[in-house]
């Protein structure tokens, strides 16, 4: 029995052999795995660590040889713009406040140069305080004349004194008030607490300015009594 199933079995393999070969079987299988089979990715070259140092990059050989640069300060006069100096006459760290009574003589005077004026000029007078003539030296003007008479805009306005000398002034608009320039004609003029100013509007960018004294002298007051 184990003879002849050995037999038939042999018999069976030869004959699958044959079939294989003749549909070409055997060369298509290993055909195909070969194709399946992975093929290795070749390796990038790999090139070798170098290290890293810092070196001193020259121009040239004659750069190179040359010893190090020395460096030293050197200071620079600065530029100033010189001003305009001014002779001052009174010393503001003592200041000296008028009296009541002191300031309204000098208005009165004051008014009577105003009334002698030619009306077709617009007038105003105004009483010097502290914060007019030292320190701040900021000329604030009465709203409605400034609002009626003076510039829209930030003008120059200049101011003639009794001796026909003009000092221009800087006219803030928005303010209504003298900024730049003012203080050099106060300090000029060596106004104090309680002087009173008539300023006569001459054109529409100048001021006739009469001023009467605290201590009762009015510089133009006796061409009008």
């Amino acid at each position: 029995m184990v003879a002849a199933y050995e037999e038939s079995r042999r018999k069976r393999m030869e004959e699958n052999k044959k079939r294989m070969e003749a549909l070409n079987l055997h060369h298509l299988s290993k055909s195909l795995h070969k194709s399946t089979s992975p093929k290795p990715s070749p390796s990038k070259p790999r090139t070798p660590n170098k290290d890293k140092e810092l070196v001193l990059v020259r121009r040239s050989g004659r750069v190179a040889n040359l010893p190090s640069p020395l460096y030293k300060q050197v200071l620079l006069d600065r530029v100033t713009i010189p001003r305009r100096s001014y002779n001052r006459h009174r010393d503001y760290s003592n200041r000296i406040y008028a009296s009541d009574e002191d300031r309204e003589e000098a208005m009165e005077k004051a008014q009577k140069i105003e009334s002698d004026l030619d009306s077709q000029y617009p007038t105003f007078i105004k009483s010097m305080l502290q914060s007019h003539v030292s320190g701040g030296f900021w000329l604030g003007l009465p709203v409605d004349f400034s609002r009626r008479n003076l510039p829209k805009r930030d003008e120059t306005i200049d101011l003639i004194d009794e001796d026909g000398n003009e000092y221009p002034t800087v006219y803030l608009s928005q303010k209504r008030g003298l900024s730049g320039g003012w203080r050099g004609f106060a300090i000029s003029h060596d106004l104090a607490d309680g002087d009173a100013l008539v300023f006569q509007l001459i054109n529409r960018t100048a001021f006739k300015v009469y001023i009467v004294r605290v201590n009762g002298l009015a510089e133009e007051g006796e061409q009008h009594e």
